[in-house]
């Protein structure tokens, strides 16, 4: 009986939802169309893909002909296509009535426009979850995807994993495949003859043991060096034609070889995701400790044995991490179960395709690829939330403007006044800032920033030199330092305080204090509510909502007049620090977004900005000195250390507020 090896390559293909359109057609032209196109020139390398539902109905509107090309790959029996939630959410992170909603939206998707239902479906991120076995198995899904990292965290032995297990969940069978990290480090980095020989050292007599490879198409053309790698120096075509031309490879489709071999046995896999991110969910000095077990375990060479016990964190963990996520993703809770509280004729199409764009797992997560740290990725998802929000008003008027609910789980009451034009949320806790201020018409939420925290990645920051890469190949962005920006010390200052809208402080000579409030919420009138300082702090604040004018006013009683009083508002503009964003004074432009601005004796000020299409003004009732700067923060991604604009930071100060008398600082949105 011959040797022979089932190669089962497939790729995935994603967008963030709210992804700029530039990088849309920038990633067709660097890599869905060149990838389509070689494999056309080779019939009998079966392959299978993913591609994420709203990616696929972007190329479908803009690149109907690629796609129609895609189609006839599937057709002929080449490539077949996988299933998955429709916008790429993360299963477990939503409820199963919505998993349900978007697995059978994408593969009723699938069928319509390319004659084909999925059996087999990719897992966002390859987050693994036992409670998501029923919602797939329900769905006919028959076999998904994951890291052999899962397998190994069970004691499964490498050599083992040569095909597909069997697990359950409530009574419901589906059967898992091991992605091999070998090859999802060699496939495209090594030079292709070396990724064949590989392969051929896995071929066996018996049982047909399968190579299994599952990762992003990006890496074949979008990541750094790929695209002249991978195409113009000829990479994607030499390992086709040395996969068609080796005598012990035959490449299949996961389809075939399920349908022809058995499973290995059952197995129950734990809550874990592939290898990297069980890092990136960890606390920074958490992800340090864990950094330091790996380096000492590979410095002992016994990484390889040891790296299944050497646990890190889960995908759900950034939802602890960053309170920014959590909060985006409790609203989403939110929203999901008022939309489907209401009376069936009365939910919309549009509603539900929202709530599906906010449930888009990008901007929840921070790591190499993750989003939260890309400012338009929040939005998207704020946009998505908003809007709905305002559909649901009006198909089912809320019964209260203002009450009050912990919300985000963290033992703080937040507090919510809103009319038919805007609505805000005033953070639980002692500085009773804004949390979330909503725009229903521009559809934007002012307060979507991003506090700067320590993270892990920080001291590779400041490395100023770039390791060489020696070896054959190209590097491999998961294992080399590069810089997209100069990133310098002082970029990274975090912040004391998470930031948000309306935050305010006592100063006195050059030591500035938070002030804290006794959050004591009064019914003024229906679209009102204050906050009483505490005892030594002296002022009292009030929060009124009119239309789309946010009004808040401070009350000082015995303030020491040797203290000035300064508000803080870190605003997020949807032109950052580019060129659509300024500042306008009176009829004068002194400067865009990203820029220091001072200003004495400062009542009134405009923000324009042509993304957002509209103006937010800014009016004092009494003059104020005004400081403004960008607030950046550094982040990492497959292109390198870069330093992002999370918001733009306006700073009113006032010398000695006169006891007994009122500041009132505005926000209008026009």
């Amino acid at each position: 009986m011959n040797k022979s090896v089932a190669l089962l390559f497939g790729v995935h293909a994603h967008q963030p939802v709210g992804n700029f359109p530039e990088v849309m057609n920038d990633a067709h032209l660097r890599c869905y169309k060149p990838f389509l196109h070689m494999m056309e020139k080779y019939p009998s390398f079966c392959f299978s893909i993913h591609v994420s539902g709203w990616l696929l109905d972007y190329l479908e509107k803009n690149y109907p002909e690629d796609m129609r090309l895609l189609e006839r790959l599937v057709s002929r029996g080449q490539a077949e296509l996988f299933g998955a939630g429709y916008s790429e959410p993360v299963l477990a992170s939503i409820p199963v009535r919505d998993r349900l909603g978007q697995l059978e939206q994408m593969s009723t998707l699938l069928e319509k426009s390319y004659g084909y239902r999925p059996v087999g479906a990719w897992l966002t991120e390859r987050v693994w979850d036992s409670t998501v076995i029923p919602s797939l198995a329900d769905s006919g899904i028959r076999y998904v995807t994951v890291d052999d990292y899962h397998f190994l965290c069970t004691g499964v032995q490498q050599a083992a994993l040569k095909g597909f297990f069997s697990t359950e969940e409530d009574g419901r069978r589906l059967d898992v495949f091991p992605i091999s990290e070998e090859l999802r480090y060699r496939l495209p980095f090594s030079p292709a003859d070396e990724a064949i020989r590989h392969l051929e050292t896995l071929a066996d007599c018996g049982q047909m043991p399968a190579a299994i490879y599952f990762d992003d198409i990006e890496k074949f053309g979008i990541w750094p060096e790929t695209y002249e790698w991978v195409y113009t120096k000829g990479w994607l075509e030499s390992f086709i034609r040395g996969v068609l031309e080796s005598p012990f490879i035959e490449p299949m489709r996961y389809q075939d070889y399920h349908e022809k071999e058995r499973t290995s046995g059952v197995i129950y896999l734990p809550t874990t995701s592939y290898i990297e991110m069980n890092e990136w969910s960890l606390p920074s000095d958490a992800a340090h400790r864990y950094a330091q077990l790996v380096k000492r375990s590979r410095d002992e060479g016994n990484y390889g044995q040891d790296k299944a016990f050497i646990r890190g964190g889960i995908w759900k963990n950034f939802l602890a991490r960053y309170p920014e996520s959590n909060w985006m993703h409790k609203r989403m809770l939110g929203l999901s179960s008022r939309l489907h509280g209401m009376p069936e004729s009365r939910r919309t199409a549009e509603m539900k395709a929202l709530l599906y764009e906010a449930q888009a797992n990008d901007a929840y997560w921070h790591g190499l690829f993750g989003g939260l740290y890309l400012p338009h990725l929040r939005r998207a998802i704020y946009r998505a939330l908003i809007n709905l929000e305002a559909l649901l008003d009006q198909a089912a008027p809320p019964r209260e403007l203002l009450f009050s609910e912990d919300l985000d789980l963290d033992g703080h009451v937040e507090h919510f006044i809103k009319n038919e034009a805007m609505q805000l949320v005033v953070r639980g806790g002692a500085r009773a800032d804004l949390r979330e201020l909503d725009d229903y018409r521009l559809h934007h939420n002012f307060a979507d920033t991003l506090t700067r925290r320590e993270e892990h990645y920080h001291h590779l920051a400041l490395l100023k030199e770039n390791p060489v890469f020696n070896g054959e190949g190209i590097s491999n962005p998961h294992e080399k330092i590069s810089f997209k920006h100069d990133i310098q010390l002082e970029d990274m200052v975090m912040d004391q305080w998470p930031r948000g809208i309306f935050m305010e402080h006592k100063i006195i000579g050059d030591e500035k204090t938070p002030v804290f409030y006794e959050i004591t919420p009064v019914r003024h009138s229906l679209q009102s509510i204050s906050f009483t300082a505490l005892p030594d702090n002296g002022v009292e604040k009030r929060y009124t909502l009119k239309g789309r004018s946010i009004q808040v006013q401070y009350d000082f009683g015995d303030w020491s007049e040797d203290s000035g009083f300064e508000v803080e508002l870190n605003l997020a503009m949807p032109s950052c620090d580019g060129p659509a964003g300024f500042f306008q004074i009176g009829g004068h432009v002194p400067g865009g977004f990203g820029q220091a601005l001072r200003h004495d004796n400062c009542t009134a000020l405009e923000l324009h900005d042509k993304i957002l299409g509209g103006v937010l003004q800014l009016h004092c009732n009494h003059p104020a000195l005004l400081v403004t700067g960008p607030c950046f923060s550094v982040s990492q991604s497959e292109a390198g250390f870069e330093k992002i604009m999370q918001a733009l930071t306006l700073r009113l100060f006032w010398p000695s507020p006169a006891k007994g008398k009122s500041i009132v600082v505005s926000l209008d949105v026009v």
